[in-house]
């Protein structure tokens, strides 16, 4: 075997379907060898067909370079009133995370905030009530929703900025208001390839 040769092995699991999982205790050996192995990526899935393999796209993704430096996080912000669409213009190669804050100026009744891409898809809704000058975050590079600090409840999907214009629709409780703040790091091809 040549020097850094990957070979992916896979086994099947007969389990009793009646019966749940509660814990599987795997332990890797090798016997009869020499030199150095690692072992990477391990993965279980339940069902009866194996899926492709997905890198994670830290793998295949940089952030966007200017002058051989990586460009700081842009930033979008504005006032909504009932609700508007607001465009973000990423000038990144690929997608890329969404970090959206919101600051209401009135009370809004629980599940009256929602974010959508486009028309109306990747939709994404607050369950908690808010009052004026809370903070709402929903950040999609550390996947979280918060409020004040605070995790709390959401409906829905993360955010991401689409490469070029992204449209995002931003709906509150009718004749009220808030602040908003995009934050997002542009990204372009230029990790490891496989």
């Amino acid at each position: 075997m040549a020097k850094n040769s990957f070979i992916r092995f896979a086994e099947t699991l007969m389990i009793k379907k009646e019966m749940r999982v509660v814990s599987i205790t795997v332990r890797l050996m090798i016997t009869d060898c020499t030199g150095t192995i690692y072992f990477t990526d391990m993965q279980l899935q339940d069902g009866d067909q194996l899926t492709g393999y997905t890198v994670h796209t830290s793998k295949m993704l940089t952030k966007m370079q200017e002058n051989g430096q990586p460009v700081p996080p842009r930033h979008y912000n504005g006032v909504v009133r009932t609700a508007e669409t607001v465009i973000l213009f990423n000038l990144g190669k690929t997608s890329a995370g969404l970090d959206c804050y919101i600051y209401p100026i009135q009370y809004m009744a629980a599940g009256s905030i929602e974010i959508s891409q486009g028309m109306g898809a990747h939709k994404v809704r607050f369950l908690d009530s808010v009052n004026a000058g809370d903070e709402l975050t929903l950040k999609a590079s550390t996947r979280q929703c918060l409020k004040n600090g605070s995790q709390t409840p959401k409906d829905g999907f993360y955010q991401y900025s689409a490469a070029w214009d992204s449209k995002h629709t931003v709906k509150l409780e009718e004749r009220k208001s808030a602040r908003v703040l995009f934050e997002f790091q542009e990204m372009q091809e230029g990790g490891d390839r496989l």
